[in-house]
């Protein structure tokens, strides 16, 4: 998969599948899949390692992540989530930062959220060679501008059409590859949609009305412990499967009986 295949996919208006994992397996799992996008996200900190907000996450962490995930994908695009701090401090630690996730990482393009603040520390990254996919919408990077995240949402972002319509056009003027829209809505989303040449997809609050969609894998087939509890729908639930298998690795220990997979006595 390439950028330009993708931007190819937005013209004839066939649907883009991207995923966010954490690790070597799950990347091997969704490549064998056929997703066209596999992204490192720094929502690890919160999913993976227990972390307080997405905003902990450091680059030193990032690229450990995205190095496992490039381990597993052979044919999808990986891209890689950007962390807070490096962008914010600038076109030289934005290009640092951007090439530490290519080198050491094996990302083939970096996501950054709220680079419509920073245009000229996207354009530094563009000119260095590196794709860039533009995030942007209602995210954790910037509720603040928005309001604070308990007033985020479609409907906030229908309120902020006009503004996140220029943010769209900026970036792409910058020179991102693809973007983000975070929590779009049909009304603003189905506009930027229109409006730029290059794909836009997105997750939380997104639909079809976008170049396509991008869902993080924990959440899809229910790996979170929160799934044990909760009544989302989901396409598998492999918490509730787990559980089941340890109850009955354990029931087997205790019950002295050898355990499945260990092999001949």
């Amino acid at each position: 998969m390439t950028i330009p295949a993708l931007q190819e996919m937005k013209r004839t208006g066939r649907k883009i599948v991207g995923v966010v994992v954490y690790d070597f397996q799950m990347a091997q799992i969704v490549d064998r899949a056929g997703v066209d996008i596999v992204s490192a996200g720094d929502s690890v900190g919160v999913n993976l390692w227990g972390q307080h907000t997405d905003l902990d996450v450091t680059l030193d962490q990032m690229v450990l992540t995205c190095q496992a995930v490039r381990r597993g994908v052979k044919r999808a695009l990986v891209s890689c989530d950007f962390p807070f701090g490096p962008l914010q401090q600038g076109g030289d630690a934005t290009r640092q930062a951007a090439a530490r996730l290519v080198d050491e990482g094996g990302a083939d393009m970096v996501k950054l959220d709220g680079g419509s603040a920073y245009p000229e520390a996207v354009r530094a990254i563009v000119r260095a060679g590196i794709p860039v996919w533009g995030q942007f919408g209602i995210t954790p990077h910037t509720a603040q501008r928005y309001g604070g995240m308990a007033n985020a949402g479609p409907d906030l972002a229908t309120q902020m059409k006009d503004q996140l319509l220029e943010e769209a056009k900026l970036l792409e003027e910058c020179g991102v590859s693809l973007l983000d829209f975070t929590n779009s809505g049909p009304v603003a989303g189905a506009e930027v949609t229109r409006a730029v040449s290059i794909p836009v997809i997105g997750g939380l609050g997104g639909g079809p009305w976008l170049d396509g969609r991008i869902r993080s894998v924990f959440a899809a087939i229910g790996y979170l412990a929160a799934a044990l509890d909760d009544q989302r729908e989901r396409y598998a639930n492999v918490a509730q499967v787990a559980l089941n298998a340890i109850g009955a690795f354990a029931e087997d220990v205790r019950a002295g009986r050898q355990i499945r997979g260990a092999g001949p006595v």
